[in-house]
């Protein structure tokens, strides 16, 4: 049995794992070995003080990071024991990996690992056809198996209500000038390994639109290319707010994320309700569930998104620490 990964293998790990989405594309990420375990890590350096103050952000994409590198490690036939918060005294190292007993992948590793070079956020019109039962029932065994619950909000009162809470936190992110700017300097007008491409940002808001986008779009949509009227909108949520639970989230985000893709879905994400303390509670409540909400989700069938850039793992892996 290995009893150590190699750099070979945490480079080959971390090409899949830099695919994982985060806020304002900043993948806020580092990996690095150290006793021959991998170890994920928030990336101080790449923090939004305006948009994610408390850091929940940060701790979500890192562990949508490491659910990839768990498949990634899997499917290679290295599969990894993974301990969240390792270090209580160093709180910016979320997990550490270190190999467990070899065997082959799951089906289901495999499908979703062949999923992870096709996902990424659309953020244009989907079409009007229903996800179908099965589908969804994917997507909400795909959260309960990392810990995590998925409520698919069913029904126009019940969309409109999620809908209206989802545009007056985006209403009170808007009025801060700090949280606009932030926003802006996440915009690629020229080629970049992060941010936002203003090809991927989707079309600029419309007074009619039923759910907020940001503000990364700079084209106007075609007449008749509205937002579908009634979308499948569907909220990610944990037991507790803790940060294990934040870092659990994020990886049941990237299966939820990996499971649609593989479905054949369509995803784009709307953290505004999450990032206002106010709109969070508004929408725990209005779903009448025990825990926190991590991430709210609109969910269809559409024509393929516009892949953000990443970094190269050359960029985000950080020089092996000496064995003691």
């Amino acid at each position: 049995m290995q009893t150590a990964y190699t750099i070979e293998q945490l480079r080959a790990a971390v090409a899949d794992a830099v695919r994982a989405p985060s806020l304002h594309n900043s993948q806020p990420w580092r990996f690095r070995l150290r006793d021959g375990g991998i170890e994920v890590s928030v990336d101080p350096a790449r923090r939004l003080p305006a948009t994610d103050p408390s850091g929940w952000g940060a701790r979500l994409a890192c562990g949508a990071a490491l659910f990839n590198l768990r498949l990634s490690l899997a499917v290679a036939g290295t599969p990894a024991q993974v301990r969240l918060r390792p270090y209580p005294a160093d709180s910016d190292v979320v997990a550490r990996l270190v190999p467990d007993r070899p065997r082959r992948p799951t089906p289901t590793e495999q499908s979703l690992h062949g999923a992870i070079a096709h996902r990424f956020s659309n953020r244009a019109p989907f079409w009007p056809d229903p996800v179908p039962a099965d589908a969804r029932w994917r997507l909400g065994e795909a959260a309960q198996t990392e810990g995590a619950w998925l409520e698919l909000v069913i029904g126009t009162s019940a969309v409109a209500m999620v809908a209206e809470i989802a545009r007056s936190a985006n209403r009170v992110l808007e009025r801060d000038p700090a949280y606009r700017a932030e926003a802006a300097e996440w915009i690629r007008s020229e080629p970049a390994d992060d941010g936002i491409p203003a090809a991927a940002g989707g079309p600029k808001s419309e007074p009619q639109d039923l759910l907020p986008q940001r503000a990364f779009g700079t084209r106007h949509r075609a007449p008749g290319r509205d937002f579908e009227p009634e979308p499948l909108v569907a909220v990610l949520g944990s037991p507790s707010d803790a940060t294990t639970d934040q870092i659990a989230a994020g990886q049941a985000l990237q299966r939820v994320l990996l499971t649609a893709t593989d479905a054949g879905l369509s995803v784009s994400m709307l953290s505004q309700p999450i990032e206002v303390p106010g709109a969070r509670e508004q929408l725990r409540l209005a779903l009448g569930r025990y825990g926190t909400p991590q991430m709210v989700m609109r969910i269809g069938f559409g024509q393929p998104g516009w892949p953000t850039p990443r970094r190269s793992p050359a960029e985000v892996i950080d020089l092996a620490v000496p064995q003691a």
